[in-house]
């Protein structure tokens, strides 16, 4: 481990590895602490969504759109590392009063963008010939893509090497070195880092790093859980949800909420989600939840019902009480950066983050206007 650094980067998930690969593309020395294995934690456990149709007009889908330019210019030449896939999604509406709901979301979007087709009932099977008939309405987004997680955080790790980077797991972040209320460096189990910025990319722990820097950053863990079929031929062609899961996204409460969320993969398992529940990290798996999600999945695709579950798993999505990532320069603590909050989008919205960072610790034009997402704005709410 570097005992001197231009920025260390706590958290070696999407984001972290993300905010690497830009940090030593940039020219910045760059080192990565994280305080158990590489991508032990969210992106070890979720879908590897790149979305823009689960997203509302404001702060967070310009962020989303950001990033689509990332992923496809900046990063387009190692899209098959992380076996980027440009798949779409196709979101359905059972009910005449969802039907108009996804039209009306569809005209906000469109004006922020977005690109997306109406599509008729009758016109559902021609994207997904296995979904099930008495549907009122769909919309289908030709921007959603899907990455594999864990290769890509691992796979921009390797890039953010071997442009100078140093990379070191199980190493836990116990406080942080000040001159007055600047920060210039952490201090770890394995010794201490000095750093003219450092990057909070701790994900459902950011909170927690940030309490170390003595400022206040509500990320809490949302859990989720995550069915995985035995192979199949092809059968589902895009990401697919029903409508009431942007409802469930936007949602701060804290009991169950499930909605189908299903999409295929290259390796011909299908994933099948979502559930959001705030019980802390609890790690206990719910039988129940699991049936639910089978339950809304067949209730979706009833060609499902005869397919095996081959395993589940379940992870922490760092949630936001606004529901908007924490992103930027912290004026509370001098050299600390955040990135982090960005909950379900975190893989999406992770390189499109990592730039904008990159850009503000170096100095230069930033591409998005970040302050939306300016940590201190927790404290305007706090002394409200």
């Amino acid at each position: 481990m570097k005992r001197t650094a231009d920025v260390v980067i706590i958290g070696a998930g999407a984001v972290g590895a993300a905010c690497a690969y830009f940090a030593a593309r940039a020219g910045l020395s760059a080192q990565v602490v994280d305080r158990g294995q590489i991508v032990g934690g969210t992106t070890g456990a979720c879908e590897g969504n790149v979305l823009v149709s689960d997203k509302e007009a404001g702060p967070e889908l310009d962020l989303s759109l950001y990033s689509q330019q990332v992923w496809r210019a900046d990063l387009a030449e190692f899209g098959a590392l992380w076996e980027f896939e440009s798949k779409g999604g196709l979101v359905v509406a059972a009910s005449a009063a969802g039907a108009q709901a996804l039209r009306e979301l569809a005209v906000r979007q469109r004006a922020a963008g977005i690109e997306v087709t109406d599509v008729a009932a009758t016109d559902i099977r021609t994207y997904e010939p296995h979904i099930r008939t008495e549907l009122a309405a769909g919309a289908f987004y030709p921007q959603d893509a899907q990455v594999q997680p864990m290769l890509m955080a691992a796979q921009l790790l390797r890039l953010a090497r071997a442009s100078g980077a140093t990379v070191t797991p199980h190493t836990r972040v116990t406080g942080f070195e000040r001159d007055g209320e600047a920060v210039t460096g952490v201090r770890t189990d394995r010794g201490t880092i000095h750093a003219a910025a450092v990057v909070n990319a701790a994900g459902t722990w950011a909170g927690e790093i940030a309490q170390l820097a003595r400022v206040h950053v509500p990320v809490l863990p949302r859990r989720g859980f995550v069915l995985v079929t035995e192979p199949l031929p092809p059968t589902i062609r895009h990401k697919v949800y029903a409508g009431e899961y942007v409802a469930n996204v936007l949602s701060s409460d804290e009991a169950l909420q499930t909605s189908p969320v299903i999409e295929g993969t290259r390796g011909g398992t299908v994933l099948i989600g979502s559930s959001r529940e705030r019980v802390g990290f609890d790690r206990t798996v719910s039988l129940p939840v699991l049936r639910e999600l089978a339950a809304n999945a067949v209730a979706l695709f009833p060609a499902l019902k005869q397919v095996r579950v081959m395993r589940s798993y379940l992870g922490f999505r760092p949630y936001c009480p606004d529901h908007l990532p924490v992103l930027g320069p912290d004026p509370r603590a001098p050299g600390l950066w955040h990135a982090s909050g960005h909950e379900g989008a975190g893989i999406g919205l992770s390189v499109g983050t990592a730039k904008l960072i990159t850009q503000s610790i170096t100095g230069k034009p930033v591409d998005l206007d970040i302050s939306p997402f300016a940590p201190e704005r927790f404290d305007e709410v706090t002394h409200a």
